[in-house]
């Protein structure tokens, strides 16, 4: 039998999705069934558009994109990493008040968080900076004996870099966490429009991604969702046994927090307490109808400011305890 190709995001938020395949009661079914790859979220979302992947966590915003390609995909229900108010995972970062930034560096890794601090520029703080990509973050090296240190000279000197050219830089995923953790054991205080600033000979100032979009919206941020290929199926429908198999392994991951985050605070050398707090209260890994209510408004302003093509409806997967959803967006985006 031919193994669906999964492709999953390397980061730590994504490690509770897939525990269960990984380490828990589905690892032998997954064994048997999935082929799991791990890389960054926009090579998730390419991997899907290409059909190199049938099933990837992919950034919420690429759904609308890859769908208006002509490449049909379902979410999987109740599924997301999303986040309620406050994330440290997604940080812009700034040598300057924010609503005085010119340019802005954005890492090419995540294409919603890009889309998110354009709507954010341009609703909430009401500036047209000029956006452009650097060379990505060092990441961090995996040898030598002192990997903590290599890993904290890297994401600085990969943040320097990209504010070289730039007033602000956006930095996702570990070694944005990385520089929230360090911030805030070493002191930060609010700065003049409720950021972080440091406290440095050279303040920065640091917006959490989330937080930003909350203020604009009292809406969720939901940052990733499951979506499969429906090429991928006979009849092109997803079968609910897949929904239910990525649920039981979402499900045993939430019960395992504790074990993920000593496991990932002694490989990344950070804080065990700090590390489970982000998995517990910053993280949401459902797909509920304030998380939905926040991922329309979302599209609703990707579109406005022309960041996807005109909305294509949300075609939500059946499980064995939802039927399939088809939401018409026009209609939807009515009522966030």
């Amino acid at each position: 039998m031919t193994k669906l190709r999964i492709s999953v995001v390397q980061y730590l938020n994504t490690a509770p999705l897939v525990r269960g395949f990984t380490h828990g009661p589905l690892r032998d079914l997954a064994a048997k069934t999935y082929d799991l790859s791990f890389t960054v979220p926009s090579q998730c979302a390419e991997a899907l558009r290409t059909g190199a992947a049938d099933v990837a966590i992919i950034p919420a915003i690429e759904y609308q994109r890859i769908v208006s390609q002509g490449v049909p995909l379902t979410i999987l229900p109740d599924l997301a990493i999303a986040s309620k108010e406050r994330v440290r995972s997604l940080l812009l970062i700034s040598k300057v008040p924010i609503r005085q930034a010119r340019r802005i560096a954005l890492d090419p890794s995540s294409r919603s968080t890009q889309a998110l601090t354009k709507i954010l520029a341009a609703r909430r703080w009401q500036i047209t900076p000029q956006f452009f990509e650097p060379a990505p973050p060092a990441r961090p090296s995996e040898s030598g004996d002192n990997r903590s240190a290599d890993r904290d000279e890297n994401v600085h000197n990969g943040i320097t870099a990209m504010l070289a050219d730039a007033d602000a830089a956006l930095v996702i995923g570990d070694a944005a966490l990385r520089i929230a953790i360090a911030a805030e054991s070493q002191g930060v205080k609010p700065g003049p429009d409720g950021e972080w600033l440091t406290t440095a000979a050279t303040p920065l100032h640091i917006y959490d991604v989330v937080k930003e979009w909350w203020h604009l919206t009292e809406k969720p941020a939901v940052l990733a969702i499951w979506a499969a290929r429906n090429q991928s199926f006979p009849n092109n429908l997803v079968p609910a046994a897949l929904a239910a198999d990525f649920q039981a392994s979402r499900d045993f991951g939430l019960t395992q927090i504790p074990q993920i985050a000593a496991e990932a605070a002694n490989e990344m050398h950070l804080p065990e307490k700090e590390l489970r707090l982000y998995l517990e209260k910053n993280i949401d890994y459902s797909l509920d109808q304030e998380n939905l209510q926040g991922l329309l408004r979302f599209f609703h302003e990707s579109q406005a400011l022309n960041l996807i093509a005109p909305l294509s409806h949300l075609s939500i997967a059946a499980s064995h305890n939802s039927p399939a959803r088809y939401m018409d967006f026009a209609y939807a985006s009515k009522r966030t």
